[in-house]
């Protein structure tokens, strides 16, 4: 009995320490970005000659002379909570560089002079989608004396984040041209802004995938260290935050070189295609990008293995099934905090087969209490012939003492796997549940649910200790309540939900388990 509590307060203890852990790197995050506070100021003091892109859901300024796409607001997604501000993804400042650029370069000096002052022309500065459109088609012109027609056409469609780029090169010259069509994300390694450092399961940094892996992480100091150099005739590269991502779906013409780069404080990660343009011919090249949020249901149909950047770290294969439970609930709740409940209820299901066998040894063990203690007595000072006589009482009343830490060791995980699942899916960020819960993905700001599922886990330790005789341990078994609450007020409220849920299921469990024994 000794050894079994030992092994769960050893449980407990470790439990603490990741704890511990999360909340110390939660809350070195650092939201205090500026944003423009509408759409309309954002217009209105727009006095270069960048070109703006507005659909329902993205808000883009593109610079005409490289077609960098400069700064992008997703339109959808508020700044905070309740704001009117909407979050912005891409930035160009002096302070932070986030940045996609695609355009053409040459080695060949032939080449190279007909696209030396690469700048596009466009019909207008300013291009929106309107009510009734369903697609909006900005092309970006230039041309070499008519020798040399290049057209990078962006189309954007409708409730989409995700960008077509027609690149068309027209060689009017008597003379092949060898081209580079490339694209490539930058980036500053020092965010002062947005998301600077997070636990291991919300990975900021570059990712790509290609013929010979599904999904590689590069992380911005393996940049600084090593370049990248491999070849593909398709995949992706990208770009990774929490709740948001960039990824360019290279061209699957020819061979492609995924590359790496790190210049001053800036880091790239990007793609270069050699195309050759026989004399009179013309070349299309179709690129794709993403631009906006980690829609699991939608980045696995952009791109093979793109939803794999959803990262939930080492817990993923945990994480991921949830996820999937919630979101199928949620399609008939049409409320995250509803679908908690229900998807925590089917987990206890699931798990009673185990949870019983865990609360009748309790019982067996409680029952089992006198004799044990007249044992004790009985060997005060042979410890060895003391343990001894309480395995062999163990093992003729057939009670398994460690039948109690299965359950345990199984249910640590799928706590660990929500908290990624609350913390890191978009889907969940500012979801409402009721009353004074409007953000899941948060903590609870008055801090009632941590008071609360501390108040449940205190009546659990209550039921379950009534048979621990050693002073040391029951002051465990009393702390430990309160050590939980003060960590769960940092906590996601939808995470604090489940344990309130999880834990109020197991109260009448052991009730009428412990009942069945009197």
């Amino acid at each position: 009995m000794n050894t079994q509590r030992n092994f769960l307060i050893i449980v407990l203890m470790f439990i603490s320490l990741l704890l511990w852990q999360i909340w110390q790197n939660d809350n070195k995050l650092n939201l205090t970005n500026k944003y423009v506070t509408n759409n309309n100021n954002y217009l209105s003091n727009n006095k270069d000659h960048n070109i703006t892109i507005i659909t329902d859901t993205l808000l883009l300024k593109v610079n005409p002379n490289n077609s960098t796409i400069e700064q992008a607001y997703l339109l959808k997604y508020p700044k905070y909570l309740n704001s009117h501000e909407s979050f912005k993804l891409l930035n160009t400042s002096s302070n932070f560089t986030y940045q996609l650029q695609s355009s053409l370069f040459s080695d060949d000096n032939y080449s190279k002079n007909l696209i030396q002052q690469l700048k596009f022309c466009n019909k207008k500065i300013t291009y929106i989608l309107k009510n009734n459109q369903k697609e909006l088609i900005i092309p970006f012109i230039y041309k070499s004396n008519n020798n040399f027609v290049y057209i990078k056409t962006f189309i954007l469609k409708r409730n989409s984040y995700k960008i077509n780029i027609i690149d068309s090169i027209t060689n009017n010259t008597n003379k092949n041209i060898i081209i580079n069509v490339f694209g490539q994300i930058k980036q500053s390694i020092n965010n002062p802004n947005q998301y600077n450092s997070f636990i291991n399961s919300f990975y900021r940094g570059s990712s790509y995938s290609t013929d010979h892996e599904n999904y590689k992480k590069y992380e911005f100091n393996k940049i600084n260290k090593y370049k990248l150099i491999t070849n593909t005739s398709h995949g992706w590269i990208a770009m990774s935050q929490k709740y948001f991502i960039t990824a360019f779906v290279i061209p699957t013409i020819g061979t492609n070189n995924i590359y790496t780069n790190k210049i001053n404080d800036n880091v790239f990660i990007g793609f270069k295609n050699k195309i050759n343009i026989n004399a009179y011919d013309k070349k299309n090249i179709n690129t794709t990008l993403w631009i906006g949020p980690k829609l699991q249901s939608e980045l696995k149909l952009v791109a093979n293995n793109l939803d794999l950047t959803i990262d939930y770290g080492w817990l993923w294969f945990i994480s991921q099934p949830l996820f999937k439970l919630l979101n199928f609930v949620t399609n008939y709740t049409n409320n995250w905090g509803l679908s908690i409940i229900i998807t925590t209820i089917i987990i206890k299901i699931i798990l009673y087969p185990l949870t019983k066998a865990q609360y009748i040894s309790m019982a067996k063990i409680r029952f089992l209490q006198p004799k044990i203690s007249m044992i004790r007595k009985k060997f005060e000072n042979n410890k060895q012939q003391q343990s001894k006589e309480i395995l062999l009482l163990y093992k003729k009343e057939k009670v398994n003492p460690f039948g109690g830490c299965l359950p345990v060791i199984i249910q640590m995980p799928i706590f660990l796997a929500l908290y990624y699942v609350l913390s890191g899916s978009v889907e969940l960020r500012h979801a409402n549940f009721c009353f004074w819960i409007h953000d899941l993905s948060s903590q609870d700001p008055y801090y009632v649910l941590p008071v609360i599922m501390g108040i449940t886990m205190y009546i659990i330790q209550k039921l379950s200790s009534n048979d621990i005789e050693d002073l040391i341990q029951k002051k465990i078994a009393t702390v430990m309540p309160i050590i939980f609450t003060l960590f769960f007020f940092w906590f996601p409220s939808g995470l604090v939900l489940y344990y309130i849920v999880s834990n109020t299921i197991t109260i009448i469990q052991q009730q009428i388990i412990f009942r069945s024994f009197k």
